[in-house]
Order: C-alpha cells, then sequence, then structure tokens
C-alpha cells in the first residue's frame, strides 16, 4: 500500500525537478540503509560485497537499473502519467516469466504461456491507444525485471544489497545536488516542509522495501505474489480519479486484457505455490 500511495507523496513535492526528488531519494536512502545495518548489525557483512569484484560489479550494475527504474517511475509521477507507470508494475510479473524462459532456461505452464499471449493482446491494444508502444510501462518493467533476476544471484541481503547500491549511486547524485545549490536551482531549502519531504524520500523508499523482505520470510511466495498486485491497482485509481488522467475505450481494452492475464497468471502462481507447499509438508 506504501509503495502504491507513493505518486501522491511525489506529487505533493510540487514543482520540484524529477531528478532532483531521485537525488534525494538515493541520499537519504543511504542514511536510512546505514541507521537499519547498525540497528541489525549487518555492517561488516554488507561491506564484504565491496571485496569481491564479481558481486561489486553486478552491484553497479544492479544500481544502475535501480536509478533508472526510479528515474522514469518518478518522472511519470511529475508528468501527470501514473496510469501508464502502473501499467509497468502489472505487466511486470509477465517480464519475470519472460526472463525465467530465456534467460534461466525455465519452462512455461500452459497458463503462463495463456497469460503472457493474452497480455500480448492488450499491450497491442495500448500501444493502438498511445500511438506508439507505453514506453514508460515496458521500461519500468524490464528494469525492475532485470534488477530482480540479477538480484537472485547475489549473494546479500535486500538491505544490504539497497545500501551499497546507494552507495555507488551517491557520487553522480552528490554532484548533481551540489550543482543545484551552487547556481541557486534547488529545490531543498526553499521551505521547510519541501526540504522535509525531500528527506523523507529515505524513508518512504527503505521502509516499504524491509517490510516486503520481512513477508517474503514469513508468507508464501504464492501469496507475496498476489500481494503485489495491489501497488499497481492503488496507483491506477489515483491516476484515473486524483490526476483524472484519460481513459478512452481502447485503453479500457488493453487494461482489462492485462488484468485477465494477471488472473491466469495470478491462478498459476497460487496452484504452483499449494503443490510446493503440500510437497513440503509431505516431506
Amino acid at each position: 500500500m506504501i509503495w502504491g500511495l507513493l505518486p501522491l507523496y511525489w506529487g505533493a513535492l510540487g514543482k520540484t525537478r524529477a531528478f532532483e526528488i531521485i537525488s534525494h531519494r538515493a541520499v537519504w536512502s543511504l542514511l536510512v540503509c546505514f541507521i537499519a545495518l547498525a540497528f541489525r548489525t549487518e555492517f561488516r557483512s554488507a561491506f564484504k560485497a565491496l571485496k569481491n569484484p564479481r558481486t561489486l560489479a553486478l552491484l553497479a550494475l544492479t544500481s544502475g537499473l535501480l536509478s533508472a527504474n526510479w528515474a522514469i517511475y518518478i518522472w511519470s509521477v511529475t508528468v501527470n502519467r501514473v496510469v501508464e507507470a502502473s501499467l509497468g508494475y502489472y505487466i511486470t510479473p509477465l517480464v519475470n516469466v519472460a526472463f525465467g524462459v530465456f534467460m534461466l532456461r525455465e519452462k512455461m505452464r500452459p497458463l503462463q504461456w495463456a497469460a503472457v499471449s493474452v497480455a500480448a493482446i492488450g499491450v497491442a491494444a495500448l500501444t493502438f491507444d498511445f500511438g506508439h508502444l507505453p514506453w514508460i510501462a515496458i521500461g519500468l518493467a524490464v528494469s525492475w525485471g532485470l534488477y530482480s533476476v540479477i538480484k537472485k544471484s547475489l549473494p546479500v541481503t535486500a538491505l544490504q544489497g539497497l545500501t551499497v547500491e546507494t552507495l555507488i549511486a551517491m557520487f553522480p547524485t552528490l554532484t548533481y545536488l551540489s550543482m543545484l545549490q551552487v547556481s541557486g536551482d534547488a529545490a531543498f531549502g526553499n521551505t521547510l516542509w519541501l526540504s522535509l519531504g525531500l528527506a523523507g524520500a529515505g524513508i518512504m523508499t527503505v521502509a516499504p522495501l524491509l517490510f516486503f523482505n520481512g513477508s517474503t520470510v514469513r508468507l508464501p511466495l504464492s501469496v507475496v505474489g498476489l500481494l503485489q498486485y495491489i501497488t499497481p491497482t492503488i496507483m491506477f485509481i489515483i491516476g484515473v480519479t486524483v490526476n483524472g488522467e484519460a481513459m478512452p475505450l481502447a485503453r479500457w481494452i488493453g487494461f482489462f486484457a492485462i488484468w485477465v492475464a494477471l488472473i491466469f497468471l495470478g491462478s498459476d502462481l497460487w496452484k504452483s505455490g499449494r503443490a510446493s507447499n503440500q510437497g513440503i509438508a509431505q516431506s
């Protein structure tokens, strides 16, 4: 729900540049990560990753993908295209299935084939409506999907990985923020509430991630996967009702096809999750 409501938070920051919000999000997220690492006594294990060239290289790559995902997402909010951003998070599970097939050589089950096929119809309808491919949605889904695939092979926790990723991104973001401050174009420092809002971006980034990380070790993966549909649904509602974004017939058809595809995928996820849980119980 926090992830879904974030467009309201970013929108409350007014006409602040998208890249300034992204930069503050990285800087203050790092501070929150340091505090969380100290609380959980994980400092030493987190910075072991910096000594491993392969792990460090992969974390540099995931840092770039995460920064790209943040940039596309926050920019979409600032230009009032939250509905298209919600589409990106709707199709992310479908993109993950595709990555599993093409990158990890996983085999697709019948319901997964049905989900991908129907989703392709939905994307085609949305492409017809927009007059071009929904690049915001595709960018969000592909960047997050690649991020998830790479993170699966890293020997670090979510908090440890995010700390190193934001540390890597610190150098360009601090340079950019320093340039804004020197030129007098920075939003930070203009008003107390705006400055607090930009600083609060760190908590708004790390807190839901820690909640998500905690839920994955307490809930079946099938339940976690289904709960993730809450985020784009809230974003979609905000885009249509709060922002008043247009939803012509072709766009409704495209979204309806995506929702049907997610029902197929959710059913497959639920069935495979129950089968897995029964297998564990019997063993």
